[in-house]
This record gives structure tokens, sequence and C-alpha cells, in this order.
């Protein structure tokens, strides 16, 4: 929050007449994005774009309040519960306004470093084999395949929203908390390919608001070209079975 305190105060200070409205957001916790969509929901504001960009790295192993594995539970399942409840906020936005409604979830070239069946559906929480930086893999896998089955699923319906994920870079933020000895030895000898956060900012930016990507949906991006994802992450028979058992999760743990 103090972080956002911060960026609200630089934007009030580039522009006077911007309203900044900052809300606390727990994506490991079921009962924080509830409360979340809540909160906003009663603002009654448009919702035109939305850009899943929290997320943790390469953690210890830990499970969350709601007993999901950290990493899973942070970088997609939050964002996918979080897209699901305000769906019906971005519908209604873009078919009052006639304006497309952009949904951008930020993933990793690290997709592709993964556990062998891409995402452990049998043992998703299990200590046992766990490996940090697959771990990490497999949740920006999660990230790419929930945009693709979402993206599917708008088009279906007729939907004037675009869903795509993006590849942001590599930049040094906090997200490299967890590893930050071995960050900054490999950043040593690959200063060149490191982004500032600007620069790690503009494909995420683009996504969201370039006119050239009206219509552009289910794509993945990095430095602001689409390209071409991981064989698990254009498959598109495990993006609907990942949709599947994330909406099995979700509801046990709702009940829970």
């Amino acid at each position: 929050m103090e972080s956002a305190k911060e960026a609200k105060q630089l934007i009030l200070e580039e522009d006077e007449s911007a309203r900044v409205d900052i809300m606390k957001l727990d994506l490991c916790s079921v009962k924080s994005v509830g409360t979340f969509v809540d909160n906003f929901i009663a603002l009654g504001v448009p919702l035109n774009i939305l850009i899943n960009n929290a997320g943790v790295m390469f953690c210890p192993y830990q499970q969350t309040e709601d007993g999901i594995e950290m990493q899973f539970a942070t970088n997609h399942l939050g964002h996918f519960l979080l897209t699901k409840l305000l769906l019906d906020k971005m519908k209604q936005t873009a078919k009052d306004t006639g304006i497309e409604g952009r949904i951008i979830n930020l993933s990793s070239i690290a997709h592709v470093y993964t556990y062998e069946e891409g995402i452990r559906f049998d043992n998703i929480n299990d200590e046992d084999g766990y490996s940090d930086k697959k771990a990490y893999g497999q949740s920006k896998l999660a990230n790419i395949l929930h945009t693709n089955e979402l993206s599917r699923r708008l088009q279906a319906e007729g939907v004037n929203i675009t869903a795509n994920s993006v590849h942001p870079g590599v930049i040094m933020t906090p997200l490299m908390r967890h590893s930050s000895l071995l960050m900054n030895f490999l950043k040593m000898f690959t200063f060149f390919a490191w982004k500032n956060i600007p620069q790690g900012a503009a494909t995420t930016c683009y996504v969201a608001l370039h006119p050239s990507l009206k219509g552009v949906t289910g794509k993945y991006f990095r430095d602001c070209n689409e390209c071409q994802p991981s064989t698990h992450a254009s498959n598109e028979l495990l993006g609907r079975k990942l949709w599947d058992f994330s909406n099995k999760m979700i509801n046990s743990l709702s009940k829970a």
C-alpha cells in the first residue's frame, strides 16, 4: 500500500485532475479477492481494462491461508478468480460504452521451464518434488493457458473484450527478492538484456492501449511484438483442463 501511495502521488504531480483510487488486494487469498471485488463494484465506476500484474517468484515451498502452493495461488489462481468475478462488470462496460474491453495477463518467458507435464494437476500442492523455479514456470504457463481459454470463451459469446498475455522482459524489481544473489550475479553477465521499469511496462501498455490491436485476442506478446509461446502454452486441451481445475479449486475453497 505504501508503494501504491507513492505511485498515486507521482501521477497527481503530473496531472492534478487525475482520479486515483487505491484498494488493498492480496492475490493469494480467496477471501481478499472477494472483498476487493465487492468494494470495487460498490464504487460504481466502469471497467475497461484489467491488467493482472501481481506476482511472486522462486519462493521456498509454502502454502497460502487457503492451503494452496504459494506461486500457483498468487500468480494464477488469484488472477483467475479476480478476472472471473470482474467479468460481468467488464461485459457491461463494453456494452454500455461501445468501447472494447481488454484483459492482459502478465506471464513470462519462464513459462517454458516447468514440470514435464506442464501443470501438476494431481499434486499441485505437494511439497514432494517441488522446485521453486519449475513452480514459477508452471504458474506463468497457467497465465497463458488461462488467457487463451478466456479469449476463446469471450469470442464464442460474442463479447467485445479481448484477452492477451505478455512477457514484460527481465526487470530488476522486488519480484527477485527470493533470489537476489543469483539475479545480481546473472545481471553482471547479461546486463544488456535487462530492462528498466518503463521499458518493462512498455509491452503491457502497448497491448492494453494501442489502437492497432483492436480485436486482437488470444495472443502472446514480447517486446511489443506477437510471438509464439511454448507447445504446452499452445495446447487447447491443457487450457480447458486448467480452466475446469481452477474452477473446481475455487468452488471447494469458497465452500470451506
